[in-house]
């Protein structure tokens, strides 16, 4: 029996990282049959039909509650599961969540780090001068040397709505509707996140806002609803997050005015969509014939820094809402132990699913493409 079961362990294969070029490639190795070919096929095939306007919606919704999720994993969970909220793998949801996985229920499948350990002999250099050892026989001296090279597998993972058993807090943060408090707190943490001067003044050609590229300072219409100026500030930032002189100059590459508006409107709409702001208004119409206009690196490189970004502003703008709430808390409750936030516990379930996540996100591509 045990020579059948190894027969099962067939050449089948793992994601492994080139250290020459940082790719990934697919690497056979004597291991669990796994379906690493079918996930990068479907990637590459989800790439390609990503870009029709409600499908992309679809991928932005997904990325703004899996903002700290590679791009790899937040594509793959969008063609899977587009309605997800919060995933974790079968025994994390019982061990961590106090639920289990519903009879039945089919895993949404991700890439997982699986990093191994290899040994290889080398001669042994001096650690001051960098040179070779020579032992007594005048020949180099030997030493065997351990390092982990990074590599990737498949793993499932299930959404909460898969799940059931101990309540969980609220996902997600409250959207903002009409609570001028709500209102005041946000934009204050939009204003203490933003790296440059927001100004309020009369726009004459009837732009809701613009950012001064120049002088790199955002300007806003003033005496706009409270919606939206929040949204205006949101789409603004990302601009000036993305296409500022030094973020231009830190990416080595200067973009078409097509390639920077199809940025800001991603960022801003995934942004929005994390906090609940309305996103009705954004279309993507034009998105099939920007994508088709540029190869398919381009458009991959476009969407890690759409996800980078997003993630950066909702990091930065959760963290100062997480303090405020802190700090609030304590104010009120000075005499008693301060109990956990909603924020708070939601970001432990955050922290426990980054786990299986790929740590970067690195362009895909298999040897059999390679050839």
């Amino acid at each position: 029996m045990q020579e059948q079961k190894d027969s099962k362990q067939t050449e089948s294969s793992y994601l492994e990282v080139s250290p020459e070029n940082g790719i990934i490639q697919i690497i056979p190795r004597r291991c669990p049959a796994q379906t690493v070919e079918d996930i990068m096929e479907k990637l590459e095939n989800g790439l390609a039909d990503l870009f029709s306007s409600e499908t992309y919606k679809t991928y932005l919704n997904t990325m703004s509650k899996f903002h700290n999720y590679s791009l790899n994993n937040t594509l793959l969970i969008a063609m899977q599961k587009p309605d997800a909220q919060l995933v974790a793998g079968f025994n994390a949801w019982k061990k961590n969540f106090g639920r289990h996985v519903k009879k039945g229920e089919k895993g949404i499948r991700i890439l997982q780090p699986a990093p191994y350990k290899v040994r290889y002999e080398r001669e042994r250099t001096d650690p001051n001068t960098g040179k070779v050892i020579i032992g007594s026989d005048g020949k180099p001296e030997k030493e065997t040397v351990e390092i982990e090279k990074p590599a990737f597998r498949v793993a499932s993972v299930f959404d909460i709505s898969q799940t059931e058993g101990k309540e969980l807090p609220t996902l997600g943060v409250e959207g903002l509707t009409g609570d001028i408090r709500q209102y005041d707190r946000f934009r204050e943490a939009l204003a203490k996140t933003c790296p440059v001067a927001i100004k309020y003044e009369e726009i004459k050609d009837g732009a809701k806002g613009y950012y001064n590229l120049s002088e790199d300072y955002i300007v806003l219409q003033k005496d706009m609803s409270q919606m939206q100026t929040v949204k205006t500030l949101i789409h603004e930032m990302s601009h000036q997050r993305l296409h500022s002189k030094e973020a231009m100059k830190e990416s080595g590459e200067k973009k078409d005015s097509r390639t920077r508006e199809v940025e800001a409107e991603s960022v801003a709409y995934a942004v929005c969509q994390h906090y609940g702001i309305d996103t009705s208004e954004y279309s993507f119409g034009y998105i099939a014939g920007w994508a088709g206009s540029k190869k398919m690196e381009a458009v991959r490189e476009s969407l890690q820094t759409i996800r980078d970004t997003a993630s950066g502003m909702i990091s930065k703008i959760d963290g100062f809402l997480h303090e405020h709430e802190r700090v609030q808390e304590k104010e009120a409750c000075a005499d008693q132990p301060v109990k956990h936030s909603v924020l708070a516990r939601l970001q432990v379930a955050k922290e426990e699913v980054k786990a299986s996540d790929v740590a970067r996100t690195i362009p895909i591509r298999s040897t059999a493409q390679e050839r």
